[in-house]
């Protein structure tokens, strides 16, 4: 089977029935790139249902992302490692979100995952724990799921939940 025909849909209907986000709270998603599970269709839909959405922005000589408002009306450009972000000009605001969409390349049963190596989501999320409480959620292909227990080091953040077009991974009372 081609993960790729994994229905966003019920991903997104997985994700507000399971998360239930109020309308003010922030909410951090990225654009997609590459093969990775789709969040075009899920950033669209806070931008319908009337809730706030950011971006992140990889800051030169940090591993902390910032977090740009994004629109229906935001122009975009590609920044670092060629992922789509919003403009950056004088006026941008940064925001720090409330719930936070990650991306994946695999996770576990213990709700850590495995990213793309460079750290930032990691850096971050200890960054943003530091400062409020927040809902981390792993946003993936069903197929993503290994068996095994993946390899952690002590900066590694795990998250809340892991959602995919076939369920929903709740790690949230896991010690």
């Amino acid at each position: 089977m081609d993960v790729r025909s994994e229905d966003p849909e019920h991903a997104i209907d997985a994700f507000f029935k399971t998360i239930a986000p109020e309308k003010d709270q922030i909410i951090a998603a990225y654009w997609p790139k590459g093969r990775e599970f789709d969040t075009s269709a899920l950033i669209h839909r806070f931008w319908e249902d009337g809730y706030q959405c950011v971006l992140p922005i990889v800051q030169k000589d940090s591993k902390e992302l910032l977090f740009a408002n994004c629109d229906e009306s935001t122009k975009m450009e590609k920044g670092a490692f060629d992922i789509v972000q919003p403009k950056i000009d004088e006026d941008t605001e940064f925001l720090k979100p409330d719930i936070v969409v990650v991306p994946l390349l695999a996770f576990d049963r213990r709700g850590h995952r495995l990213g793309y190596g460079g750290g930032y989501y990691d850096a971050t999320l200890t960054a943003l724990r530091s400062e409020k409480e927040i809902i981390t959620v792993g946003w993936g292909y069903s197929q993503q799921a290994v068996l095994f227990n993946l390899p952690i080091e002590s900066h590694d953040q795990p998250l809340d939940y892991v959602i995919t077009p076939k369920g929903v991974h709740s790690f949230v009372n896991q010690a």
